[in-house]
């Protein structure tokens, strides 16, 4: 087995704005693992926040190149297992890595990866949001508009207009919408601002607080009937009980951030066992990451897979989600078909 990196800065269609900043553009890194008749692609976004660059996750995987070119593996997971254990290899590059095995394993057994984890195509499968990033709230309507008919928005808050952009938001769309503060909030605000935002057919809450006062979640909880959902907080499998513990009612598992598909769908397990609700958001990526997120839809109760309709142009063939319904054009391994050359 063969291990290729394909480095891409991938151009946003608009400026993209959480609580934290603005971005145009995403540098993203995409592994393929290819044998002697198939290649499968994985793929990991740089990430400021989390300290992830594409030249740290490249210099992590090259230092290691010889081990998982000659690693022997029937599974993704036994793969997982070897790259668990090598030093200085972030979960954001094991990510990349276990994706690429994913969508190796499925094409070599001539189905999806999908059916091959145990799912069926004839399962229920949950649509996905769309989301409105942080701007002026005429820029943020425009943006609603030009995105039309998708089943429901996220949208990313942590202002002091927060209940104003939402309010002014509902009167363009019925559809539902999910808000992500991104720990924008102190507990007051988010006990105020919740039961208003409920009341503007506001469906989910995506990590309200501040990190300080993250003791305080099961307060917020508390207050309202809304899954409250753990993003931040949820990064590996060691948070899904912690999380509960601290009230969370639900989880946004990020596969760069817990590994991969190997450990989200420890995740999932785990969490379906402490009774919490189970979302699966992304990154701003291309059709790579997004391929392999829609191989757990039938496991989940929330998706966030529009990274890739987000972008100006994409890297790849794959998945594709219109309007939040996931279209499978190829059912073998995770979907990716190819690479898109990329100027």
């Amino acid at each position: 087995m063969k291990m290729r990196l394909h480095q891409f800065e991938l151009p946003l269609a608009h400026p993209f704005t959480i609580s934290r900043g603005t971005i145009t553009s995403q540098p993203t890194l995409i592994v393929e693992l290819c044998d002697d008749t198939w290649s499968g692609f994985g793929e990991a976004t740089a990430n400021d926040y989390y300290g992830h660059t594409c030249e740290s996750m490249i210099e992590g995987l090259e230092r290691h190149r010889e081990t998982i070119e000659n690693a022997a593996w029937e599974t993704p997971a036994e793969l997982w297992s070897l790259t668990a254990k090598l030093p200085g290899l972030s979960s954001f590059a094991q990510c990349a890595v276990d994706l690429a095995a994913h969508d190796l394993w499925g094409k070599r057994q001539g189905r999806s990866t999908l059916e091959a984890l145990g799912g069926s195509f004839d399962q229920p499968r949950p649509s996905s949001n769309f989301t409105i990033g942080l701007d002026s709230i005429p820029r943020m309507i425009e943006k609603l508009r030009e995105t039309p008919d998708w089943p429901c928005y996220k949208i990313k808050l942590g202002t002091p207009e927060d209940v104003e952009i939402v309010r002014r938001l509902r009167e363009v769309t019925d559809a539902p919408f999910r808000v992500d503060a991104n720990g924008g909030w102190t507990v007051e605000e988010a006990l105020e601002k919740i039961p208003r935002l409920e009341q503007l057919g506001v469906e989910l809450i995506e990590q309200p607080l501040a990190e300080g006062e993250m003791h305080l979640v099961g307060q917020v909880a508390r207050s309202t009937s809304l899954p409250v959902v753990a993003d931040e907080n949820c990064q590996v499998e060691g948070d899904v009980a912690a999380c509960a513990q601290s009230g969370f009612t639900g989880i946004n598992i990020k596969l760069v951030k817990c590994g991969g598909l190997t450990s989200a769908r420890r995740m999932i397990a785990e969490a379906r066992d402490l009774g919490l609700k189970v979302m699966v958001g992304c990154m701003t990526e291309s059709s790579v990451g997004i391929s392999a997120i829609a191989q757990l839809l039938p496991l989940i109760d929330f998706v966030d897979m529009d990274g890739a309709a987000l972008l100006a142009r994409d890297a790849a063939k794959g998945v594709r989600v219109e309007r939040g319904i996931c279209l499978y054009d190829s059912r073998v391994g995770n979907s990716v078909e190819r690479l898109i050359a990329f100027a």
